[in-house]
């Protein structure tokens, strides 16, 4: 579509100009730095990197070979000794600054993330917003919170996907610090790489023991989850990562909290209320559905598949997607997008593929988007966004009838009795969240009782959850420690001996409640 233009004062360039200008220390004209032993590096081979928004060349993550991970890992054990020996106020006065620093920067950070995985602008803010928030509010429940409890005896290791760089993986690594620990963390490979070089060079001005590095996470493993140094694993990812970390894991008592993918569903039983329902399958595509709490599955009752089709299709074909910050005026604000691109072009071509094996193979297309809807620059590069689809009954062979897409692609499955909508909705063994569709609080009840999944909501979405609520998961989405305000504190500090944690692991499950 012709008409729109880049927002001026946004373009990668401008960008990457104010980060040298913010952080020269952890920033070159064509690289980015490690942070390790206090002080940042030079080394590291940076790897090509392009941003799904447009295809166009930005910095890319300097993978250092196993060696020099391991002494950095090493360092961070200095550091953390050191750190948890300073008083709670001290810690708290210097992690207060860090934030203060941070945000300062708002806007800057969100940008990097529009560039670097594809988020809207309103969804770039959230994410830095979110971060920020969270960490005020450790700050403030910290102590009642901490108690007797103690740093553990080594560094936290954080290994995380690319869709929540600030939210999720600096959030963590300012909690562990404020609880006593040093942080090591890996630059997800796929994206993230400046936002999360500019905010640990922001919150390290402060004195805090943060370590940054990048490279394959296989070959970095033997240092970030085997070394004995470490105190604490702290992954989040997909079940296959996940699965060899827990496996690396087996043979060490190393504390370890594992998030993990799983199939969310929203099951629609006995059900009336379709304007609710159409609002919340709207906004279900925020973020392309990249995210570990997105809805990819419906389990609907058959009797019931006219009228959910009837609010569905409406909703999906009224969600926006495109260029996060393609303006029609220079004076406009970036467009209120549901989602930009996917995480590269590869992962587009991919899903396509698997939407359209899945048709082939008997499932029906009940949606399929077209890329001429998306609000795009002219001649813009569009390989990495994808347009929502749906698939009614995907086959067995499928990926998407057992598998989370991680993207815009719905699929629907028909029911007939409530044992049927339960094994659907357990498909994947283990979810992170699920919801139920239904008029009666009585049977939504007893329904969520038998769903494996560790928050359910009754028409509503359930999420992650911010501050004092807790998350984790049941069956394969998780192992180790839960997460979540007083959760998360416990799980990166050491208590009373004996102690046994929420969460799911091999010897014992301890849900909260949820």
């Amino acid at each position: 579509m012709t008409g729109y233009r880049l927002k001026p004062g946004t373009d990668w360039s401008d960008a990457l100009t104010r980060c040298l200008t913010a952080a020269p220390e952890a920033f070159r004209a064509d690289r980015v730095l490690n942070l390790h032993g206090g002080g940042w590096h030079e080394d590291g081979i940076p790897a090509p990197a392009t941003s799904p928004v447009d295809g166009r060349p930005i910095v890319g993550p300097p993978a250092l070979d196993p060696t020099t991970a391991r002494a950095a890992v090493r360092g961070a054990l200095d550091q953390h000794r050191a750190w948890g020996r300073l008083p709670l106020a001290e810690r708290r006065a210097r992690v207060a600054g860090a934030v203060d620093e941070l945000a300062a920067h708002r806007d800057l950070l969100a940008l990097l993330l529009v560039w670097e995985i594809g988020k809207p602008w309103r969804l770039a803010r959230a994410d830095v917003d979110r971060c920020l928030d969270g960490v005020r509010w450790y700050l403030d429940e910290i102590g009642p919170m901490l108690g007797d409890r103690a740093p553990l005896s080594g560094p936290v290791s954080n290994i995380a996907s690319w869709n929540y760089p600030m939210s999720v993986l600096m959030h963590a690594m300012l909690v562990q610090v404020l609880a006593g620990n040093a942080a090591v963390a890996k630059t997800p490979t796929d994206g993230g790489t400046a936002c999360l070089t500019l905010a640990c060079a922001l919150a390290a001005r402060h004195g805090l023991p943060l370590t940054l590095v990048s490279g394959s996470g296989s070959e970095l493993s033997p240092a970030l989850v085997g070394d004995p140094a470490v105190g604490c694993v702290n992954f989040v990812g997909g079940r296959g990562a996940g699965g060899r970390v827990a496996a690396a894991l087996a043979a060490t008592r190393t504390r370890h909290i594992l998030e993990q993918e799983g199939l969310n569903c929203w099951g629609v039983w006995e059900f009336s209320d379709w304007e609710l329902l159409a609002g919340h399958v709207r906004r279900a595509f925020e973020y392309g559905k990249q995210r570990c709490t997105a809805y990819p599955r419906y389990v609907v009752q058959r009797d019931l598949f006219d009228a959910f089709l009837a609010a569905y299709l409406p909703a999906v074909r009224a969600v926006e997607f495109g260029h996060p910050l393609a303006v029609a005026h220079p004076d406009d604000e970036p467009p209120e997008l549901a989602f930009g691109p996917l995480i590269n072009d590869a992962k587009a071509k991919e899903l396509a593929g698997v939407v359209a094996e899945a048709v082939a193979r008997g499932g029906i297309p009940l949606h399929r988007g077209r890329l001429a809807d998306g609000r795009f620059l002219p001649g813009q590069n569009t390989a990495a966004y994808l347009p929502p689809a749906a698939v009614l009954s995907p086959p067995p062979s499928s990926p998407l009838h057992h598998q989370e897409p991680f993207g815009p692609v719905d699929t629907i499955v028909l029911v007939d009795t409530e044992a049927e909508l339960l094994a659907a909705m357990n498909a994947s063994n283990g979810a992170l969240v699920a919801s139920l569709a239904c008029d009666d609080p009585a049977t939504a009840s007893r329904l969520a009782a038998q769903l494996r999944a560790f928050k359910v909501g009754i028409n509503a979405p359930r999420s992650r959850g911010d501050r004092a609520e807790p998350f984790g998961g049941r069956g394969a989405s998780w192992h180790g420690a839960f997460v979540g305000g007083e959760l998360l504190v416990r799980a990166v500090t050491q208590g009373p001996p004996g102690e046994r944690l929420p969460g799911n692991f091999a010897e014992y499950t301890l849900y909260p409640p949820t």
